[in-house]
């Protein structure tokens, strides 16, 4: 089991913030770093100095650690344009030797479109231009030579494909979501990982199956991920003290996330295992609270490797 630590600097984070963080998990011995991809805070609350950018962030990170793996959960197909963001994902993955993964999704929250001006379609086509972006990004990247497409939404002429990222043949994508349909048919074509983020353990042994039975169907095999929200605490009072600082109750945490004591959320973790998670993402909302990363890599980390 992979243990990766997961931010939200889109409720109130600068770079410094996210660098510490990030060095703090490749010191301790986590798998990776990974960070959301929003513009906009999501909810009510002091913004702070607002977001920032994802892949200018895993830029520079790429740049500062050395071992552990960085990326998105997950990087909005409406944000950018596939030609664009196969450039920016490959050239972060030469700069970082080689330790990049993409999650990509159709995007979601149509305030953030609005306040950046960014087109917000409706769902049916979000998912239409999301499918092309995939076959796009990935034929970009594993291309010999020229590689044109022609598509409802986009359409390349000769390109280049260039540049290639360091992996071959191709940085890992990660495609999350319960949807019923969709979503498992593109996993089963475009994904290395599915994730399940937030559900219970038996919402997420139902999606798990649904890929399961699309990936035979196209013969391919994906790993599975969850991500959760996690607050950890030596007794009780931590606990609580933890969860009241992301506004939250440990009660209600420990019954839909990663809460509790390092026993209670090694038998969480435990649940998701016996499912077939080979990876869990640790949502870590107080990004102020290194001694928490540390507790976590003293008393849960080196019961699940």
């Amino acid at each position: 089991m992979k243990l990766r630590i997961f931010t939200e600097p889109q409720q109130g984070a600068t770079y410094d913030d996210l660098l510490a963080v990030a060095q703090a998990t490749e010191r301790l011995g986590f798998d990776a770093f990974f960070r959301s991809d929003h513009y906009q805070r999501i909810g009510s609350g002091d913004p702070g100095p607002g977001s920032t950018d994802a892949w200018i962030t895993l830029a520079a990170l790429a740049r500062e650690t050395s071992r552990i793996r960085l990326g998105t959960l997950v990087s909005p197909a409406t944000f950018r344009l596939p030609g664009p963001l196969a450039i920016s994902v490959a050239q972060v993955d030469q700069m970082s030797g080689g330790r990049v993964e993409l999650g990509f999704g159709t995007g979601w929250y149509d305030r953030e479109h609005s306040a950046y001006g960014i087109p917000f379609p409706p769902v049916n086509e979000r998912f239409g231009r999301f499918e092309e972006q995939l076959e796009i990004i990935t034929g970009l990247w594993t291309a010999g030579k020229d590689y044109s497409f022609e598509g409802r939404y986009y359409r390349l002429a000769d390109s280049p494909a260039l540049p290639k990222p360091a992996q071959r043949p191709r940085p890992p994508i990660i495609i999350g979501g319960t949807g019923a349909k969709r979503t498992p048919r593109l996993a089963a074509t475009y994904a290395d990982e599915y994730n399940v983020p937030f559900h219970t353990p038996a919402d997420t042994a139902e999606a798990f199956q649904r890929v399961r039975a699309a990936c035979e169907e196209t013969g391919r095999k994906v790993r599975f991920s969850v991500a959760h929200t996690t607050v950890v605490g030596a007794g009780r009072s931590e606990v609580e003290r933890r969860a009241a600082a992301i506004g939250e109750t440990a009660d209600d945490l420990r019954e839909r996330a990663i809460a509790g004591t390092p026993a209670e959320v090694l038998a969480r973790i435990g649940e998701y295992a016996e499912l077939g998670a080979d990876t869990v993402y640790l949502q870590i909302l107080d990004l102020a609270d290194i001694e928490h990363l540390e507790l976590i890599a003293a008393e849960v980390l080196p019961h699940v490797q």
